[in-house]
């Protein structure tokens, strides 16, 4: 993964809170708190875009994939005001760099045509993390999120668009969100969806991120307590035996639902120049794909 989110820096409301977001501890390496001031103030990366293609074009860069969305979500509410990731996809576009996204945001959607576009020359894939379709577990566990039905309708919109996407069923809570009706649920919905994966996560929680779900926990699901501290004592992990077993049951519930289906085909090869395309090999490969 390559970090283009340095630079400039904009401070806004956030106003969407995520009980178990494993990204609370990024608040804490800028003098904020992971509780309130997560749920509250956002850093916007303002800049972004434009050091973007500076970082491409040197000749350290050699077209490594760039992912997006595996600490912060690029299309949160800010996301709306800033438009920052259209440029983004447009300079990764201008020089073939493969990139995937992982989001909660319906957001994504209005990046169709663009998305579509890149996934026609190059390596693109985009995941949107669907943990439970139980509406009364979301409201508790993510308010002020995209509905799970929501984002199901942007999955099957992206795959629609020769856009490859996935589901991560992440993270399935213990005891709240992991029965086999609920699972099975999702799976299926991702299924018919058109869902080019589906990869459960079973819930972690790591230092500072423990302590606010832990507090959450107390005040919504207190018979759950108990259970969690023992699941969770000595690491920050479940066991390997109960990832393993969830593995299987979401194995056994893609089986069930008819099975994966294959990624979208590209519409035209796709391949890593090191540089802008000019104008003129724009209209080439244009022509070239026509024929």
């Amino acid at each position: 993964m390559y970090d283009i989110t340095t630079g400039t820096g904009d401070f806004i409301a956030n106003g969407v809170v995520s009980h178990n977001c494993f990204a609370r501890v990024t608040h804490t390496y800028m003098d904020m708190n992971a509780g309130r001031d997560f749920e509250s103030k956002i850093v916007v990366k303002v800049n972004a875009p434009d050091l973007l293609p500076k970082e491409l074009r040197a000749k350290r860069w050699k077209g490594e994939h760039i992912a997006m969305g595996t600490a912060t979500d690029p299309y949160q509410r800010a996301e709306g005001r800033y438009k920052l990731m259209p440029r983004i996809i447009e300079t990764l576009i201008q020089f073939r760099n493969p990139f995937s996204i992982l989001t909660k945001g319906t957001l994504i959607l209005r990046d169709l045509d663009l998305l579509a576009d890149a996934a026609g020359m190059m390596e693109v894939s985009t995941a949107l993390s669907i943990g439970t379709l139980d509406e009364d577990v979301w409201a508790k566990s993510e308010p002020g999120t995209p509905s799970p039905r929501a984002r199901l309708d942007a999955v099957a919109k992206l795959n629609a668009a020769g856009v490859p996407c996935g589901v991560m069923v992440a993270p399935i809570l213990p005891g709240i969100s992991d029965s086999p009706q609920q699972i099975k649920e999702v799976v299926t919905a991702a299924i018919d969806a058109g869902a080019t994966h589906v990869s459960p996560i079973l819930l972690h929680l790591r230092p500072v991120v423990k302590d606010v779900y832990m507090e959450w926990l107390e005040q919504t699901y207190p018979d759950l307590v108990p259970r969690y501290k023992e699941m969770y004592a000595r690491s920050a992990y479940a066991s390997s035996s109960d990832k393993r077993a969830l593995g299987e049951q979401v194995g056994k519930a893609i089986d069930a639902a008819g099975g994966l289906r294959p990624k979208p085909r590209k519409r035209t090869p796709g391949r890593w120049r090191g540089r802008a395309e000019t104008e003129a090999e724009r209209l080439k490969s244009e022509q070239l794909a026509l024929l």
